[in-house]
């Protein structure tokens, strides 16, 4: 069974994106080493992204290369787009399907966010691994990490990393 594994940046106060879903304290954030945290050796890994649809929203407005193009896609949304090449959309039965893509052979999944989709999965007991990359960044105001979560859930640390910038790379397994 491949694992679902969040790998997200959040700020100090467990923020993940501005009150609008932007990201531009994060593309801001001072990186003169161009340390990627981890980022290269998780998309070794993988051969899914899911990803949520106000997330998914953000990266298109963003004038970047689609920056997962050796994996498939599945963008969770209540919104239905035209398909593209490698990329789904899940509009229904959404546990259920990611259940599904869970047990298809190949590398592990990538859960990119956002924090609705990760406190659905989080509730359903899907996140097999959590790596949050810190930003040593209090933003105040904007999405949290883990909005309104109803679920107890224990983690047990697997690794951590400190880098010169100031961020901190933790990462947990499912008890």
């Amino acid at each position: 069974m491949k694992k679902i594994i969040l790998y997200i940046a959040a700020s100090l106060d467990q923020r993940i994106a501005e009150l609008d879903g932007g990201l531009d304290w994060l593309t801001g954030f001072p990186n003169p080493e161009t340390t990627d945290y981890g980022y290269k050796d998780l998309l070794a890994l993988v051969d899914t992204v899911i990803i949520g649809g106000k997330t998914y929203r953000e990266l298109l407005t963003m004038d970047v290369i689609w920056p997962y193009p050796n994996q498939h896609t599945y963008v969770v949304s209540h919104h239905v787009w035209s398909a593209k090449e490698n990329i789904s959309f899940i509009t229904e039965n959404i546990i259920e399907t990611i259940s599904e893509l869970r047990n298809k052979p190949g590398k592990d999944i990538w859960l990119v966010g956002g924090g609705e989709l990760i406190s659905m999965l989080l509730t359903a007991d899907l996140i097999d691994e959590m790596q949050i990359t810190y930003i040593p960044v209090i933003l105040g105001k904007g999405v949290p990490l883990f909005p309104e979560q109803p679920k107890e859930s224990k983690w047990k640390l697997i690794g951590s990393k400190h880098f010169e910038s100031g961020v901190i790379k933790i990462d947990y397994q499912r008890i």
